[in-house]
């Protein structure tokens, strides 16, 4: 059944779902990866947590007005005045108040949640319009959605890619350097509010989707989980938005194999195995890379602490420090070194001197501060400039 699913094999309304949620889901990564470098995210949960009033009085209207309470358009503009509302409410408590913007953005999120669980309980208890099912704005969920509602969402999803694409280079200067970006001449501000006119757009998109409460876990998960892969900014939005969109495929598609199941936790349990699966395997930041380089950094210290122990005659009694420089061919099984080993050796300790000549010399401050006792002499001075240095030194024995 689940293999049906992810194979599109469930039926045309399972396909047409899974596809609008996939569209959805590249849009959210794309967006969430310029909330991400702006260093916003709480205010992806802002924007969430506001359409919910929205989401009750739309419904409301719609009812008085003798319609269907539940036409996902009417919710939609809903949602998005509400959240349009709030966010206008945090930019002037920002600006005419001296609260910061995290307690601005907390105030506002807590009391729209608030107001609209309110209407929500109001809604349950009118017995006009089919408001039964309409608690799934919190979760998301597919199993009720129409072919016209996954359209609309396909079709949001697919403008949202596209103002992205014509808004992305000022997006980018405000993400990584606001101050920078107003000297160039960009419109800060201006940008900062189609930032987050962009994600009260995939916000409202993803409300029957992923639910208002966990919209933004579709919109920061994927980025965060491509910067653990990539330090470029446009493959880093790239690729969020592919994680963004295979997570909500996943989701969308497993989710039609249990109706009963909301749609969103789905969605983002996918989006957090992705990025479990990155914390491990990414090739900078992984968990296995960090080993790797740890494992590194330690053979590098035994090796050059085994050789200065070589060098001067030392019994060497550290088992993997001997392991090491046997594997290398540079000691014997008693300790003992080779000649291989003999010359290595006095290169490092002939390599000691050097950074200690170095260091004491004023002209080489820079050079001499990239002193670590395991970086390479020759990386940091020319041939020229180490052959001076050898001139004051006395060459230890077995250097040529």
């Amino acid at each position: 059944m689940i293999w049906q699913a992810l194979t599109l094999q469930l039926g045309y309304n399972a396909t047409l779902v899974a596809l609008g949620a996939t569209l959805l889901g590249i849009a959210a990564g794309v967006t969430g990866s310029f909330l991400f470098l702006r260093k916003r995210a709480l205010v992806s949960d802002a924007v969430s947590h506001a359409t919910l009033p929205g989401i009750g009085l739309a419904f409301i209207v719609m009812v008085g007005l003798g319609g269907d309470g539940r036409f996902l358009p009417g919710l939609m503009l809903g949602a998005a005045l509400s959240s349009g509302f709030g966010l206008v409410l945090i930019a002037w408590m920002i600006r005419r108040t001296r609260l910061s913007e995290d307690a601005a953005i907390g105030a506002v999120l807590s009391v729209f949640f608030g107001a609209g669980i309110v209407l929500l309980t109001v809604i349950q208890s009118m017995t006009a319009g089919r408001q039964a099912g309409l608690d799934t704005v919190l979760l998301g969920s597919t199993a009720g959605m129409l072919r016209n509602d996954a359209l609309v969402i396909a079709g949001g999803g697919a403008l949202v890619l596209l103002l992205v694409a014509i808004l992305r280079r000022p997006m980018l200067a405000v993400g990584f350097d606001p101050d920078y970006a107003a000297v160039r001449g960009t419109n800060v501000g201006r940008v900062d509010l189609a930032m987050m006119g962009l994600v009260m757009a995939v916000t409202v998109l993803g409300i029957t989707t992923v639910g208002l409460i966990l919209i933004v876990a579709l919109l920061i998960i994927p980025p965060v989980t491509a910067r653990l892969w990539t330090d470029h900014a446009l493959r880093m939005v790239a690729l969020a938005g592919v994680l963004g969109g295979v997570s909500a495929y996943v989701g969308a598609a497993m989710s039609a194999t249990a109706p009963a199941l909301p749609t969103g936790p789905i969605i983002v349990l996918a989006s957090f195995v992705l990025f479990a699966l990155s914390m491990i395997l990414a090739p900078a930041r992984g968990g296995l890379a960090l080993i790797r380089r740890r494992m590194r950094f330690r053979r590098r210290v035994h090796r050059r602490q085994g050789l200065l122990a070589l060098a001067v005659g030392q019994t060497i009694h550290e088992p993997f420090t001997l392991a090491l420089l046997r594997r290398e061919g540079l000691a014997r099984a008693d300790g003992v070194p080779t000649d291989a080993g003999r010359a290595a050796a006095a290169k490092a300790l002939l390599d000691e001197a050097r950074w200690a000549a170095l260091r004491a010399d004023p002209a080489h401050g820079l050079s001499a501060s990239r002193y670590d006792g395991l970086t390479r002499i020759e990386t940091v001075l020319t041939p020229d400039q180490i052959a001076e240095l050898d001139r004051h030194l006395p060459r230890p024995k077995g250097v040529s």
